[in-house]
């Protein structure tokens, strides 16, 4: 499911218009990746928990040359699936 499909599913489900979904989705997104950003985790419960991790500098290899290549250290961004979420799976 892409973003679009979510939106049609949600228009369906809420009753909303296609343009209030879109706002509220982008609104929900933009507010999460902003919390994570300032080292804020958010925390959906029955769904899961997003948060940031800083990932060491390392070195890896060009696979078409074969030679070693620097890799910087950065901050990604994790998810960890809560547990209703996981029993929902199985």
């Amino acid at each position: 499911m892409n973003k679009a499909e979510l939106v049609d599913q949600l228009t369906a489900e809420l009753g909303l218009t296609k343009a209030d979904c879109e706002r509220v989705l982008d609104s929900a997104i933009e507010n999460i990746k902003k919390t994570v950003k300032k080292g804020g985790d958010v925390t959906l419960v029955g769904f899961g928990t997003f948060t940031r991790s800083k990932r060491k500098a390392r070195i890896g290899r060009n696979p078409q040359t074969g030679s070693e290549i620097k890799i910087p250290a950065c901050t990604v961004p994790k998810f960890r699936p809560g547990k209703a979420f996981k029993e929902f799976l199985n």
